[in-house]
């Protein structure tokens, strides 16, 4: 038992002064970003972007991959599940089924959008499926839960920090921009708050700026934004169902099965069976968003308790920014092109004209 022990520490601690570089680069960066979004009022995925490309030239080398890996990866997923102690039941359900209907609706178009203006785009379908998710459902945080289902390539961990920086700008801007949309076409302050929830990608931005028209404005918003932010499991299992499909087809191709012409034997009309595909399986972190989600609905987590988890949860989001940026060359970031800006822009407007249909037709 003894000699058990004894192993299990030293496999411990070979295995903390591996990851131990990444993630003291990761957690200073954070750290930073954090003091300075304190300071100067700005997202802290924002600056942990910025400083993490930054400090690429530290984390391109063997002895910083391990930690930053974790930080993106398995920390990642703890943040990520985390995320459900912002959102309970009880507050999104006293809205009604009509606002409900409308966020879902908006939220299944707008992931259909960016996969679609992605293909249109000539860009791979997972940056589709980053930009959609991002638009659709909480932005920076919807996109690092997607990537944590997708392959852990270079190109994907490019495009992941592209949809980072490019979400965040955009975020920012239609925090400013739409309130002031809305009051120029003389919309009420429920409808207002609505289509400020439904619209603007962040949970931050959309309480600044529903609170910003007015209180009942931003309790609104808030609601709306967390009905969002409660489909998220909803799209991570579209995402694993499609990444498995994809893989199946992939793998078919590869055999040869799609091309193999039907033997003699069979009857001339008979049409050639097609490629089992794979289950989809949701990720084990997704049952954590719903577990945290159903305790913070039950109220049976202790106040003290339920700030440090949502707290934890930011931070670690943040950590994996970090990482993601650290991990990212900008030279290899400006070689990406415009079109996975005019992938988003769509997306964020596909968005914004729906919303304002059904705002129009249903409220």
């Amino acid at each position: 038992m003894r000699e058990i022990m004894v192993n299990a520490a030293r496999r411990g601690r070979e295995r903390l002064r591996d990851l131990g570089p990444g993630l003291l680069l990761a957690a200073a960066v954070a750290t930073a970003a954090e003091l300075l979004a304190w300071r100067y009022g700005a997202p802290a995925t924002l600056f942990a972007l910025l400083i993490g490309i930054g400090f690429h030239f530290a984390a391109d080398g063997p002895r910083a991959a391990p930690g930053l890996a974790a930080c993106s990866g398995p920390l990642l997923r703890v943040g990520v599940a985390l995320l459900g102690f912002r959102v309970e039941a009880a507050d999104v359900a006293a809205l009604g089924p009509i606002p409900f209907l409308g966020v879902a609706g908006l939220t299944a178009l707008t992931f259909a959008g960016g996969v679609g203006f992605a293909r249109l785009a000539g860009l791979p379908r997972r940056f589709g499926l980053l930009a959609g998710g991002a638009v659709a459902i909480c932005g920076a945080s919807a996109a690092l839960a997607i990537a944590a289902l997708l392959p852990r390539r270079e190109a994907e961990e490019r495009d992941l920090l592209y949809t980072l920086v490019a979400i965040t700008a955009l975020s920012s801007a239609a925090m400013v921009a739409y309130p002031l949309l809305f009051a120029a076409m003389g919309l009420d302050e429920a409808r207002t708050g609505f289509l400020i929830g439904a619209t603007i990608h962040d949970v931050a931005q959309v309480a600044a700026a529903g609170y910003g028209v007015g209180e009942g404005a931003g309790d609104a918003a808030t609601l709306v934004k967390l009905e969002r932010v409660m489909l998220l499991p909803a799209a991570l299992l579209a995402v694993a169902w499609l990444e498995r499909r994809g893989a199946g087809r992939e793998a078919a191709a590869r055999a040869g099965i799609a091309d193999t012409p039907p033997t003699d034997t069979a009857a001339p009309d008979t049409p050639a069976p097609e490629p089992a595909q794979p289950r989809p399986r949701l990720p084990l972190f997704v049952f954590g968003f719903a577990a945290c989600l159903g305790l913070n609905s039950l109220g049976i987590v202790p106040e003290p308790a339920h700030d440090a988890l949502r707290a934890l949860s930011s931070g670690l989001l943040v950590l994996a920014i970090a990482a993601l940026g650290a991990r990212t060359s900008l030279r290899a970031m400006g070689q990406l092109g415009a079109g996975r800006m005019l992938t988003l822009l769509a997306t964020s407007a596909l968005l914004l004209g729906a919303a304002l249909a059904w705002a129009a037709l249903a409220l």
